[in-house]
């Protein structure tokens, strides 16, 4: 059993409210982050992750236990999302992303080093904001949160194949993105 499912219990059962606490640290900037590649506003997704931890907090569902906390709480997350969008909240075309900040170099690299790193990881983010809402989806959960297949599969409600073929055609629409936009890479 992880972490996360631990102190969810010892929250919902014993009334311990530090088990609350610690899954909102350990949980709440992968879920945003997670909520923002799938409505495209990063403010939305900050009060859709309060959201969820606010039902957690208040109406106490039962994990069935059928995969990780994590899987289970993206997917509270994920289905809130949905509802709201379904209620007539519109997406928004220009996003923020914490990942467009610039970080500081290190001791070991030169500033032309992390200039350029910067430039690359914009690059990528802008390309994922034209990819299909699904896409950026399925990317977000395989490659920022590090969630399985099977995992990403429980997540979206999908097979396992499904999620599969959904990786291959999106990894393929984002390097198609990146071409479009001169993009030059090594890594990819």
């Amino acid at each position: 059993m992880d972490n996360g499912a631990s102190s969810y219990r010892r929250f919902r059962d014993e009334g311990d409210e530090s088990g609350l606490a610690e899954i909102i640290r350990d949980y709440k900037d992968g879920l945003i982050f997670y909520l923002n590649s799938f409505v495209g506003d990063i403010r939305l997704a900050e009060e859709l992750a309060l959201d969820t931890f606010v039902l957690l907090g208040v109406k106490k569902p039962k994990d069935k236990g059928k995969g990780s906390f994590k899987t289970w709480l993206y997917t509270i997350g994920r289905n809130l999302a949905i509802d709201r969008l379904r209620r007539g909240m519109k997406q928004k075309q220009e996003t923020l992303s914490l990942e467009t900040l610039p970080e500081l170099p290190g001791e070991e690299e030169s500033l032309e080093a992390a200039y350029l790193r910067e430039e690359r990881k914009i690059a990528v983010h802008r390309a994922l904001r034209k990819l299909k809402p699904e896409y950026r989806q399925i990317l977000w959960l395989i490659y920022f949160e590090g969630f399985s297949n099977r995992e990403a599969a429980a997540v979206m409600k999908k097979s396992v194949h499904t999620v599969e073929t959904l990786v291959y055609r999106a990894r393929r629409s984002l390097k198609s993105q990146l071409e479009t936009e001169g993009f030059v890479y090594e890594e990819l």
